[in-house]
Order: structure tokens, then sequence, then C-alpha cells
């Protein structure tokens, strides 16, 4: 059977002369074998496999790519479909689906509850109609294969460009600052410009 699965594998590829009478003469099995085989009436086990499939692919889809086959077997029992966690964790195995969790979520702003309020001169006006006079800003953490690392941007509203930024595995205030020094060392900063981060 091993034979003819994999004849009817290669087949639906069309190598080129890899029909299934040369195919069938390298492994020695014959062709009539072969056509018995593939329009052979589906059994039952083989169907309810199929179905089975189906319940698996919808779950995991449904779950964006993230239920593991632990989560997907309650989801299958909770419906009443009978399946082994092994069975199920197979299935994924063969169909190639291999969930993605989300990593946990860093926090990046920590708020200072002895710190006056600031003032937010923005009013979600993110526009400006000279370089140099408003600029935003924010620290965002990206994974790498060492950790953690995070990045502190300057972004001038007026060309929407980032106009100095910050690399650092720590977010204290040396990271927005060399953020600031680089900007100010690319672009003209004026003398009364604002600069707006999440916190105003």
């Amino acid at each position: 059977m091993a034979k003819y699965e994999f004849i009817d594998s290669q087949r639906k590829h069309a190598h080129p002369g890899w029909t299934v009478v040369n195919m069938c003469a390298w492994l020695e099995v014959s062709k009539s074998g072969y056509y018995n085989w593939r329009f052979r009436p589906q059994s039952a086990t083989a169907a309810r496999r199929q179905a089975l499939t189906a319940r698996v692919r919808h779950f995991f889809e449904e779950s964006d790519g993230t239920y593991g086959y632990r989560r997907i077997h309650a989801d299958l029992a909770e419906e009443g479909t009978e399946a082994s966690p092994e069975l199920v964790r197979q299935i994924m195995r063969d169909e190639a689906l291999y969930p993605c969790q989300p990593r946990p979520r860093r926090v990046t702003t920590i708020p200072d509850d002895d710190a006056a309020d600031i003032p937010d001169l923005v009013q979600r006006d993110f526009s400006a109609d000279r370089p140099g006079v408003k600029f935003v800003g924010d620290i965002t953490y990206i994974h790498t294969w060492e950790g953690f690392v995070y990045l502190a941007t300057v972004i001038d509203c007026y060309s929407k460009k980032v106009v100095g930024w910050s690399l650092a595995d720590h977010m204290r205030s040396e990271l927005v600052e060399q953020a600031l020094l680089n900007a100010a060392a690319t672009t003209r900063i004026e003398p009364d410009a604002i600069w707006h981060s999440d916190r105003g």
C-alpha cells in the first residue's frame, strides 16, 4: 500500500517521465493493482479520519492557528466528536498544523503615580505645517533570539519620517534621550517644538 500511495502522490506532480506505468515498473508493482487500490471503496475508518481531519482543521483555523492538540481535543469532546488526544496530535502533525502561541505582551509604558499631569499639546492633531515643530514618539519591543530589545523612535509630524531612533536592551530614560539626540543631529528642531509621547 505504501508503494501505491507514493505513486499516487507523485502522479499529481506530473514529473517528466514519471508516468504510472514507469513508476509501477520501478517499484515492481502491477498497474492493475495500483488502479484497484486507487478506486477501491473508502473504508469506514478512512472516512471517519477524513471527517475528523476536517473538524481538527476547522478548530485550528477558528483559533487563528494558536490552538494545540489539547485545546482542539477539548473542542472536539465538547461538540461530541470522539477522538483520542494522540490521534488529534497525529492528524495535526500530518496536516502540518503547527500552533503559533502569542507571546506575552510587554509593558512599555509604566506611569509614575507621583508625577504631575502633563498637558496634551497635540490634542490628536498629528499634522504640522513645517518640519521641526512637532514630533511624536514611542517605545516598542522586538523579540530576538537573544531576548527582547527596545526601540525608541522620534517622528516628525510634517514629513511623517523617523528622524531619530535608539535601540537598547532596557527601557531607561537614556533610551529616549539617545533617540532625541539622534533626531537633533539629523533635523532642525525649533526652540518651541512640541514632543508628544503616549504620556503627553
